[in-house]
């Protein structure tokens, strides 16, 4: 039977693509991931969402009071030797959506929750910007003894969910976005805050997916991912972004506390190992001592480097397929 050569040119692509994945994949297994740090102890508190059916004042009530009950259990449970005492408290996005800095009640239930536990707490709250024309989406240090004092905005709202795009048309094509009548502010500041003994890392949310924003807060010893999954509860956002979170984890050599309205919440040792894990729509209470880092890793060093670098390969690749192409045409 008659064979046909296979012209080295051809083969030559493959052969390099098949030899960079062995790099990439055998150097990989050969970066460090380091977990030793300063012992730490955190928690993480879940309050969950009510039934449906409440009004939305009675929800963002009910939302708070979930926090402030699992704080004060906490407490509880902690005076009657039952679990470690926490160094800082973590609570979600959209924990308050009652402005504790102008609702005398949601601040008094903030702060009671605070002290009973002894520890600063970082609350997630909306808050009116000081013209009240926008919203704020916080991270706020709340101390047992000050209150409230540093806090981080979130720098990245999301488009037609918390800030809408071209408003003056759309809200009159569109009733639906009438839903959405204040802009939410942009944060112009990082998410490093100090919280009890360390310093945290904040992000908000669906930031934790922005490289530069996480490479940016990875300058504290422990990060925070503050979100509210209530509305995506049950689909594959949940569990996408604890992923995230993991590789966040591996990335930064970092604890991350990823503390979620309804679910999941989670404690990610640095090496991207589940420490806790909550449930989704449950109350959750997660208390543990990580490693909090100060130590920089191989990809905070090198920054967006690689990722250009394989962009520019890429391209020369397919240049080169192209080329290679062209030339086989010519020859026939």
């Amino acid at each position: 039977p008659m064979t046909t050569a296979i012209p080295a040119t051809a083969t030559a692509p493959v052969a390099v693509a098949v030899a960079g994945i062995a790099v990439v994949i055998g150097g990989g297994a050969l970066i460090p991931t380091p977990t030793a740090g300063r012992p730490v102890t955190v928690a993480v508190i879940q309050g969950n969402v009510p039934r449906l059916g409440l009004d939305f004042l009675g929800q963002r009530k009910a939302v708070l009071n979930n926090h402030v009950q699992r704080t004060h259990e906490l407490a509880a449970r902690v005076r009657a030797g039952k679990l470690a005492r926490p160094e800082l408290v973590v609570w979600p996005e959209n924990a308050s959506d009652l402005d504790p800095y102008t609702e005398p009640d949601a601040y008094a239930a903030i702060d009671g929750a605070v002290r009973d536990i002894g520890v600063p707490v970082l609350v997630g709250a909306l808050t009116d910007t000081p013209d009240g024309k926008k919203v704020e989406n916080r991270g706020i240090v709340w101390d047992p003894r000050g209150g409230p004092g540093d806090y981080y905005v979130k720098r990245h709202p999301v488009p037609f969910g918390e800030y809408l795009p071209f408003r003056d048309v759309l809200t009159k094509l569109i009733k639906r976005f009438e839903r959405v009548p204040r802009d939410f502010a942009r944060g112009d500041r990082s998410g490093v805050m100090r919280l009890g003994p360390v310093d945290v890392g904040d992000v908000i949310c669906f930031e934790v997916a922005y490289d530069k924003e996480v490479r940016d807060v990875a300058r504290g010893d422990v990060l925070v991912v503050q979100t509210n999954n209530a509305t995506y509860g049950r689909t594959s956002l949940p569990p996408q972004q604890i992923a995230m979170s993991r590789l966040r984890a591996v990335e930064h050599g970092r604890t991350i506390l990823v503390a979620a309205t309804s679910g999941i919440s989670a404690i990610v040792a640095p090496d991207g190992r589940m420490v806790a894990r909550s449930g989704e729509f449950v109350p959750a209470v997660q208390v543990a001592r990580v490693p909090a880092r100060t130590s920089r890793t191989l990809s905070d060093r090198l920054g967006e480097a690689p990722e250009w670098v394989l962009a520019a390969l890429g391209l020369v690749a397919a240049g080169a397929a192209v080329w290679s192409t062209s030339r086989r045409n010519e020859g026939n």
